[in-house]
């Protein structure tokens, strides 16, 4: 039998810390994973042999891909334990499994030293990584989609969005501090990169540790779970609503690889800054970008998830290309700067919302695997793939070309987005039903 719901103050500190430790994990989570691709201009050359700067980019980036692969079947594996045995357990899995990944990547020898090994290690640190992230996000959205108040889960779930950039802004400030003042640059090719790893599995020990003092969701204790058919059997019932997930997610996932995590990569090859220069312009359109995101989850809540889904369609089909092609053009870190967080300001109509306004397609008893299952085979085909067609473009010759691919992945979303019935809302979500069906 389930405890009794707490109602007004008495609840609230419970809540909040069940919050916490939902957001905090997800942040750990997405420092160590998105580390990986940030210091990559770094450890690059440790693990691969000495050829040069672009070819050793796209090796790191190939097996950065090797995580994204493997997101699917964590996405099985960790939703389907989520739907089965409850958020909470699931949630304290996936962070145990990223702490092992990271530190393997944090003591594992390099090229020079154990030769074709070194790669080989790294796909299997990356591998975990990838089982880990790929059940995270999908089951921290659905549990604090079910535990955040009715009338406010777009304002509550933009703050995962800000647990991700706050993760990403973490790996940033890190290589920042560490390029500025604690190493030179050729201490953190040698052997500083490592670092962030150890970090990283050190504060996933942390993340364990909130995550075990977090509460159930009072929606998957009355969901009865254990009752009625296979959760994968109802899964292949609601294959439309798995597939209109799916059309919401793919613009969104290269607009976010592309505007995030390339972006600072592109900074140094194309617009030619240099690494630190890069990095703090970055860093703080990324810090600018992350207050954003509850304001466009709370405006959602007002307008509805579809209009701010469209924002995001439409802006990022219409000005992805003009702004490469500025970026392209500039060797000013301050226009550099307001490119990259006009991008950013777009994409926000996407990372804000976007997990909620698939958490509302699913019933409870489906939702973590409902939900995630979809996001980690998007991002594995497009989102881990990104780093490398964008390189692959540029080693061509012809760059631009991706300029185009980011702007037609989000026309692809639009015509979702403005085909699409509204979530939120009860009367929302029995249209939305009528219309599948």
């Amino acid at each position: 039998m389930s405890a009794p719901r707490m109602e007004g103050p008495a609840a609230r500190p419970p809540l909040l810390r069940s919050i916490a430790g939902g957001l905090a994990g997800n942040l750990i989570e997405w420092y160590d994973f998105l580390a990986y691709s940030i210091f990559s201009i770094y450890f690059a050359k440790a693990f691969f042999p000495r050829d040069n700067a672009t070819v050793q980019l796209m090796n790191a980036a190939a097996i950065a891909a090797v995580g994204y692969v493997a997101r699917p079947l964590g996405s099985w594996l960790i939703g389907l334990y989520a739907d089965r045995r409850g958020r909470k357990s699931a949630l304290t899995w996936s962070v145990s499994v990223m702490c092992i990944g990271s530190l393997i990547i944090a003591v594992t020898p390099g090229y020079a030293t154990i030769g074709a090994f070194a790669p080989a290690i790294l796909i299997v640190a990356r591998l975990l990584q990838g089982l880990s992230m790929g059940g995270e996000y999908g089951t921290s959205a659905t549990y604090l989609s079910e535990i955040a108040p009715a009338n406010r889960r777009g304002f509550y779930l933009g703050f995962l969005q800000v647990s991700v950039v706050t993760g990403q802004l973490l790996a940033l400030g890190l290589l920042l501090v560490m390029q500025h003042l604690l190493f030179t640059s050729g201490q953190i090719d040698r052997w500083a990169w490592r670092i962030p790893f150890v970090i990283g599995g050190v504060l996933a020990l942390f993340a364990l540790y909130m995550r075990r003092n977090v509460m159930e969701s009072e929606a998957f204790q009355k969901s009865g779970t254990r009752h009625g058919p296979p959760i994968s059997r109802e899964m292949l019932l609601h294959w439309r609503q798995l597939l209109l997930a799916v059309g919401i997610t793919v613009g969104g996932t290269v607009g976010f690889y592309t505007y995030t995590v390339y972006m600072q990569k592109f900074l140094v090859n194309t617009v030619g800054l240099g690494k630190e220069t890069a990095t703090l312009v970055s860093a703080l359109a990324l810090l600018l970008y992350m207050p954003l995101q509850p304001l466009f989850g709370l405006a959602s809540d007002i307008l509805g998830r579809r209009p701010v889904l469209i924002f995001f369609g439409l802006s990022c089909t219409l000005f992805s290309v003009p702004i490469f092609n500025a970026l392209a053009s500039t060797h000013d870190p301050l226009v550099a700067f307001v490119l990259s967080f006009c991008g950013l300001f777009m994409l926000s109509g996407f990372t804000s919302v976007h997990m909620l306004a698939k958490t509302e397609l699913f019933p409870v008893r489906i939702r973590a695997l409902a939900v995630g299952l979809p996001y980690a085979l998007t991002t594995a085909i497009l989102g881990g793939t990104t780093e490398f067609v964008a390189l692959k473009f540029k080693s061509i010759g012809h760059e631009q070309y991706f300029y185009w691919y980011v702007s037609a992945w989000s026309a692809i979303s639009l015509l979702v987005y403005l085909k699409m019935p509204e979530t939120n809302g009860r009367s929302a979500r029995l249209k939305l039903q009528e219309t599948i069906e």
